[in-house]
């Protein structure tokens, strides 16, 4: 297949100018009766979805390598889960599992127990998105082990409902004029090796212990008793905080302090999990079992559902100490039961596979092109890290939401996060093909960002 033939069959399709006329009108309807607080990287005025493709309201179709967020797990509007939702809409809509039994709980928690992180038996809890499912976890581990301290990173984003939030180190304008937050939270350093170490790969894994090691030899030792720590709440790799993969030999320090010292390890797998890393949860790749796991965001395709698993001897309270209205929702529920169907015959495969093929590339670029710092990730979970100064790792955030929008202007949907990284997480159904295009589209993008700054004398240039 030729270039010409593999872009007409699989690249984006603009027939406008970006935005386009119905874009422009919805952008200035939602700047009129939206919330502000609300943040918009370019002006993408979604109608509808396929698979890989969003189509906006002016009938520009464009690859969507953002994923709503890490959510279209299976691609936006699946048949199989489409039908799922459909007949569950049609039979039952709503009735609370909070006050009535309701078989689409268990039929999904048995689906859940089966494939959660660390041996059973589980007790499952539904809520309706990443951050009610933190919150569950949260107060489960404060009521569980009668202790109030927790022991959060800096980096992390686990959600903005009040608790949540306390959990959350990632931006200041996320908590700015918030406070008081929930009291008791403690954030340490996470293993962002790019950013922390710069020294040979044994250096790297010594720094990446010690980020974990200094709960017991400063913490403990001189400001938080540790009889009095709840839990450890730790994405195995951060999301919002630039896709940062956590070392395995540091995950692994945390389940021996918290094993030694009788704490909860918690692992937030909202945006990591449901197979985007190749595997159902990313701690699975470093061989450590938490006590509690938290999922939302890709677990349902895009119908609100959060869920906190924990091992049944941990989810011990008693009726009345937690519930939420419309959590396990049947047709939420309907939506993940599809998904899972659909994650576990076919996409979680391919998202190691095309994921793999994804960072092959893309680890090249960090020689052919000098504003790519580091390249990181686990199946379709990747992040690609913009530097102005390869020595100096200097952050280009300015630079890196130029080359978001330039993307979007040539049909490709990507994401920031953390404060220079670019992530990549399309759904995990992407073909090979798409997946070569749309890097193509993002080089293109990254090299005409280059060329600018090059002729500008601007960029350091060292391989």
């Amino acid at each position: 297949m030729t270039k010409q033939e593999l872009y007409a069959q699989f690249g984006p399709k603009l027939l406008t100018a970006l935005p386009g006329p119905k874009a422009r009108a919805a952008v200035e309807a939602d700047t009129r009766y939206i919330s502000p607080s609300y943040t918009r990287s370019y002006p993408l005025v979604a109608k509808s979805g396929k698979g890989v493709r969003i189509t906006d309201v002016d009938g520009n179709e464009f690859l969507d390598f953002a994923a709503g967020i890490a959510v279209t797990s299976t691609g936006h509007c699946h048949p199989e889960v489409v039908a799922a939702i459909q007949k569950q809409a049609a039979e039952l809509i709503h009735i609370s599992g909070t006050d009535f039994y309701d078989e689409h709980l268990t039929d999904l928690a048995a689906k859940l127990s089966a494939i959660a992180p660390m041996k059973g038996p589980h007790k499952v809890f539904y809520g309706n998105s990443g951050a009610e499912a933190v919150e569950c976890a949260l107060k489960l581990a404060r009521y569980h082990t009668k202790r109030q301290q927790i022991i959060a990173f800096y980096g992390a984003f686990h959600g903005r409902t009040m608790g949540a939030l306390s959990l959350t180190g990632s931006k200041p304008q996320q908590k700015r004029r918030f406070a008081p937050l929930v009291p008791g939270v403690t954030h340490i350093q996470y293993p962002y090796v790019y950013r922390g170490c710069q020294g040979t790969a044994a250096e790297q894994e010594e720094w990446a212990l010690n980020c974990a090691r200094y709960i017991e030899d400063r913490l403990f030792k001189t400001t938080l008793p540790p009889e009095e720590v709840a839990a450890i709440f730790v994405e195995p790799i951060q999301g919002e905080g630039g896709y940062v993969v956590a070392p395995t030999n540091f995950m692994r320090e945390l389940r021996r302090i918290c094993d030694k010292h009788g704490i909860l390890l918690v692992a937030d797998e909202v945006q990591s999990g449901a197979g985007r890393t190749g595997k159902w949860w990313a701690i699975e790749h470093t061989g450590v079992e938490p006590d509690i796991v938290t999922s939302a965001k890709g677990i349902a395709s895009g119908m609100p559902l959060g869920i906190c698993i924990a091992k049944a001897s941990i989810m011990d309270w008693i009726p009345g100490s937690h519930a939420s209205t419309f959590g396990g929702n049947p047709v939420s529920i309907a939506s993940a039961l599809a998904t899972i169907d659909v994650l576990e015959r076919e996409a979680i495969a391919n998202a190691a596979k095309v994921g793999a093929q994804i960072l092959a590339r893309l680890e090249g670029w960090r020689k052919t092109h000098p504003l790519v710092g580091d390249v990181r990730g686990r199946g379709l979970m990747i992040g690609l890290e913009l530097v102005k100064d390869k020595a100096t790792r200097e952050p280009v955030t300015a630079l890196r939401n130029k080359v978001e929008e330039l993307a979007f202007e040539h049909g490709l949907m990507i994401l920031g996060c953390g404060e220079t990284t670019i992530r990549l997480c399309p759904p995990l159904v992407v073909k090979e093909e798409e997946a070569t295009v749309a890097l193509d589209i993002l080089e293109d993008v990254l090299s005409e960002v280059e060329k600018e700054l090059v002729g500008a004398e601007e960029l350091v240039v060292k391989a």
